[in-house]
């Protein structure tokens, strides 16, 4: 399976020719080259992890490709998109689309602030190989020891560096790599990979550095 990560929080996932995007928003460049994509995950509702035109530019090549997303994503697909497979997922579900099994984890949004509502947020295992929490810290009890690549937030208004080196640490994964970075300068996204590959080779783990469009063989 080859992960490939555009610039923030979108990523793209192949496996047998086929594609599975997650969470192509406002911060990623425009996608291209998405046809044969065999699903959509799209981890909560904020602009940044999805947009209408985002989600247009994969269904113009691949519209038999179904979405997945918590309620509130699915009913806004469903008012921009009407004609798109948007399905509710929560903690707990599992689905097939195409080479790719998809574990769903998680529940809540990391808190910006105590007057902004707290809105859902769901995290997806991929093949059992990936893990991809979106805007969580919380580990997954079940997860821990066990993922063999995570994806890792490094900047965000609601997120702490320590809070992150803990999930790190936490979760113990074998590979991780730094996403969710696009609000950072150059400097804080070099600083925050620094303390990811340290928290990461605590556990005996490997820190991959990747850029926007690099691509690592899971």
């Amino acid at each position: 399976m080859r992960l490939t990560k555009f610039e923030h929080a979108a990523l793209l996932l192949e496996e047998d020719g086929k594609k599975l995007f997650l969470d192509p928003g406002n911060m990623t460049t425009a996608l291209t080259d998405t046809e044969d994509a065999v699903a959509v995950v799209i981890t909560h509702e904020h602009a940044d992890h999805w947009t209408p035109a985002q989600l247009e530019r994969i269904l113009d090549r691949s519209p038999d490709a179904p979405i997945f997303g918590t309620a509130a994503v699915v009913d806004a697909i469903r008012a921009a998109l009407p004609e798109a497979n948007a399905i509710a997922v929560r903690a707990g579900d599992e689905h097939t689309a195409g080479p790719f099994t998809l574990r769903f984890y998680g529940e809540k949004h990391a808190v910006i602030h105590r007057s902004i509502p707290i809105i859902d947020n769901v995290g997806v295992l991929v093949n059992g190989e990936l893990y991809y929490g979106g805007d969580t810290l919380v580990p997954e009890p079940a997860l821990v020891g066990e993922v063999n690549v995570l994806a890792v937030p490094a900047g965000a208004p609601w997120l702490l560096i320590g809070d992150v080196i803990d999930y790190v640490i936490s979760m113990k994964p074998r590979r991780t790599f730094a996403t969710h970075d696009m609000g950072l300068s150059q400097w804080g996204q070099n600083m925050a990979s620094d303390r990811i590959r340290s928290a990461t080779e605590i556990g005996g783990g490997e820190f991959i550095d990747l850029e926007p469009f690099d691509s690592y063989d899971v």
